[in-house]
């Protein structure tokens, strides 16, 4: 591996398809970015919402690349490489089998739009819950301003815990599985959010049983950078 990618500025634990999916196509054109490539797509046309604002509104999940958090984004201690990451997460991966998850539905999650498995869920919540225990001690604790940035916005004493302890808040109890789809539609008409969500229904519920067979690894190389897609690990058990 490329030595500029061994020291990233963040690297994060994720659930991603497979580039060769058509979950990963789908995701990455609603997006208009393809975080293992970094091809461009041109963002489908939704009535009432011009494409100024559709960019807008999936700017910051298209930074990110499609997927579902598992452990989110952090930087390495000091003395570890990617590879360490790497090396413990294939360790992780030979315990763990491969699974299906829940049909995937369209929903709002807090303020944005999101997919979210329809049913019993536990097999990805442990999946996420086994890569922020295990990749903790690879992770650098969060300067102070990362801390007051994260408490600007209300937590409960049991979701501050969990920042501090792991170093976000909706990890463990708190989590739930999603793949972003936009960020907070706060600044949208009920049309133009329904016309969002009947948008991104036509996209992805046709789409078959989406299998998780492998954790992805991304990174941010430069601080504010894209996150790209570095390598997946298959599960193994």
């Amino acid at each position: 591996m490329a030595n500029d990618m061994q020291q990233p500025h963040r690297v994060a634990v994720y659930f991603a398809p497979r580039p060769q999916s058509v979950w990963w196509q789908a995701g990455s054109q609603w997006l208009g970015r393809c975080a293992a490539t970094g091809a461009a797509f041109e963002l489908r046309e939704v009535p009432g919402v011009s494409t100024d604002l559709l960019r807008d509104l999936t700017a910051e999940p298209r930074r990110y690349g499609f997927h579902a958090t598992l452990k989110p984004p952090f930087r390495l201690q000091q003395g570890q490489k990617l590879d360490d990451v790497l090396q413990e997460l294939h360790r992780l991966c030979g315990g763990i089998a491969p699974f299906t998850l829940p049909p995937l539905r369209v929903a709002m999650l807090g303020d944005f739009l999101a997919l979210r498995p329809e049913g019993d869920n536990r097999r990805a919540d442990d999946l996420a819950a086994r890569c922020v225990t295990s990749l903790q001690p690879l992770a650098a604790p969060l300067y102070a301003d990362e801390l007051a940035r994260r408490r600007r916005q209300p937590l409960t004493p049991e979701q501050d815990g969990l920042l501090q302890r792991w170093g976000y808040p909706w990890v463990l109890q708190q989590f739930r599985f999603h793949l972003s789809l936009t960020s907070s539609l706060k600044a949208c008409s009920e049309a133009q959010r329904a016309a969002l969500v009947h948008a991104a229904e036509a996209v992805f519920h046709p789409l078959p049983a989406c299998s998780v067979d492998s954790i992805a690894v991304f990174v941010e190389p430069r601080p504010g950078a894209d996150f790209v897609l570095a390598d997946h690990q298959a599960l193994r058990a």
